[in-house]
């Protein structure tokens, strides 16, 4: 079983070393970054379980670190690491979108309990993506198919349609290889070297064609040197909406 990896944001160097050293101990891959800019660049670079935030950071104070978060990354845990203990902070940390609080002084004992609720907790959340929309065509994630607006139907493999859903999940940022290894076929190990998610994404765009060899629309960009996004001027439905999203252009080829 991959194991859970955790970023670790802090800028006080002794707690941040004993934190992840906690968690290493525990058998957790532990990140870290010392200020609110590298932490939020990090969470949104890395395929991370969960975040463990602090909020008095420096070039980015960490409730703006989980707000910017909480646009690409709805659904991610994250517990808050902080001396601020009184009931307001807690209120407002738990408003802004973070699943636990913890106030500073904590023991090793304590943090893994709560990291380890969270975790538990976390995994039944509903993915909100149903399907996704562009041009008359649709990919039905439930379904596991794409309908093309002709009437043909194309099957999806459980892992064709698993890459569809992270990225409709994302459609805001670049997915990296390492991130669809994690999130799809569930492997942490950076230094893998695999052609799995690209054979894949090959497969699944000569899927995404009429019976004419035509794409109907730009579903998957391919990002040089970084990865891949959902494709721009596509409409996502989420259950958990009544207004689909849009994806927005990118720059991606």
């Amino acid at each position: 079983m991959a194991r859970r990896r955790i970023l670790v944001v802090e800028d006080e160097e002794p707690i941040r070393r004993g934190v992840c050293d906690v968690l290493r101990m525990a058998g957790f891959d532990a990140l870290e970054a010392a200020d609110g800019e590298s932490g939020l660049k990090s969470a949104r670079a890395h395929a991370i379980d969960l975040l463990l935030l602090d909020l008095a950071l420096p070039r980015l104070d960490g409730m703006e670190v989980l707000t910017e978060l909480r646009k690409t990354h709805p659904t991610l845990p994250v517990i808050i690491l902080s001396a601020r203990g009184s009931e307001l902070d807690r209120v407002q940390g738990l408003s802004q979108g973070a699943d636990d609080y913890v106030v500073k002084p904590f023991s090793a004992k304590e943090l893994l309990a709560r990291v380890e609720a969270v975790l538990r907790r976390c995994p039944e959340r509903p993915d909100p993506v149903q399907r996704i929309e562009g041009g008359g065509h649709a990919v039905d994630l439930d379904r596991c198919e794409v309908r093309f607006a002709e009437g043909e139907v194309a099957p999806l493999s459980e892992m064709e349609t698993e890459i569809f859903r992270h990225l409709a999940a994302n459609p805001a940022r670049v997915i990296t290889r390492e991130e669809l290894l994690a999130r799809v076929w569930g492997i942490n190990d950076s230094k893998l070297e695999t052609r799995a998610v690209d054979m894949h994404i090959t497969r699944l765009r000569s899927k995404l064609v009429t019976g004419c060899g035509e794409s109907p629309v730009n579903w998957i960009t391919t990002v040089r040197g970084k990865g891949y996004m959902m494709g721009s001027g596509l409409t996502v439905i989420r259950r958990d909406s009544v207004e689909p999203q849009q994806n927005v252009e990118t720059d991606g080829s």
